[in-house]
């Protein structure tokens, strides 16, 4: 990697992306961009990304908590911790585990309320990636 280059599985990997964030972001390219990377990872590191796949699947199938209130809560973690690709690829999941809109306005809810103006910011972020992905 050249001097200056971003780091392909960093968040500045996508400058078109991040240049007006804090106004709109697009969840469809976002997703599309660190699937790519993620791919580039799990390519160069097969046990590592293993690993994770499986602790995912174990995590995150049926049990006491359904796997739609399972993603209800990573969309609020991903709130918590700033993070717009897990945001967008748990908003998603939770989409296709049968979520609604008000479910995950609710879930922002929470997560505002225990992130304060971060959790804010980034709470409205999974309506828009609600709005975007369930179309």
């Amino acid at each position: 990697m050249a001097q200056g280059e971003p780091h392909r599985l960093g968040p500045f990997a996508f400058p078109a992306l991040w240049k007006n964030w804090e106004t709109q972001l697009d969840f469809r390219t976002l997703l599309d961009d660190t699937s790519a990377n993620t791919d580039n990872f799990r390519a160069s590191q097969p046990d590592a990304a293993k690993g994770f796949v499986g602790m995912h699947r174990a995590a995150m199938g049926n049990g006491a908590l359904s796997t739609k209130d399972k993603e209800l809560q990573c969309i609020a973690i991903g709130i918590a911790k700033q993070c717009n690709d897990c945001i967008g690829f748990h908003v998603r999941a939770a989409i296709k585990a049968g979520a609604t809109r008000d479910e995950i306005a609710e879930t922002v809810s929470v997560a505002i309320m225990m992130g304060g103006g971060p959790g804010y910011m980034y709470g409205a972020r999974a309506l828009q990636a609600y709005d975007q992905l369930s179309r």
